[in-house]
């Protein structure tokens, strides 16, 4: 019984902070140590994280870079050589069937509203494909090609 005495009493956690508003007397009553008026003076104090104190703020004062125009956005999808692979697994796609934009809005591998076609290396082609893209990268038809298929960039 000895760890209970009255010298070993701790207080709880966060009372050791000075209590806000109780009299003049405390030492932080009548403003609470907010001082007179003004915005942290009010409930729901305080301002955005980002706020500077009223000087021009530095997402302001720094310089813009680049430009990004939302009108030229090209439809360009993008097909993987894994994504092929996974629908010839699933017997849609046959070996000596062409592979083209129709072919594959209507697997719905590409979106409806996609322009052209992206052929892109990523994953491992196993069968010979007939493909006809848009556009391809160098890594994508040295797979295809080193199969045995063939790709046509129109």
């Amino acid at each position: 019984m000895s760890g209970c005495s009255l010298k070993n009493l701790k207080a709880r956690p966060g009372i050791d902070k000075k209590a806000l508003g109780r009299g003049i007397g405390s030492g932080c009553g009548k403003t609470s140590s907010y001082g007179h008026k003004g915005g942290k003076a009010r409930s729901g104090r305080g301002a955005v994280k980002w706020f500077e104190g009223g000087q021009m703020p530095i997402f302001r004062r720094l310089p813009k870079r680049g430009f990004v125009s939302m009108k030229d956005k090209s439809n360009v999808a993008h097909i993987n050589l894994v994504d092929l692979q996974r629908l010839c697994d699933a017997k849609i796609i046959a070996a000596e069937k062409e592979i083209n934009m129709e072919f594959l809005k209507e697997v719905g591998l590409v979106r409806k509203t996609a322009e052209t076609v992206r052929l892109l290396a990523k994953g491992e082609l196993k069968i010979a494909l007939n493909i006809t893209v848009g556009y391809s990268s160098k890594a994508a038809l040295s797979a295809v090609e080193a199969v045995g298929g063939k790709v046509q960039i129109i």
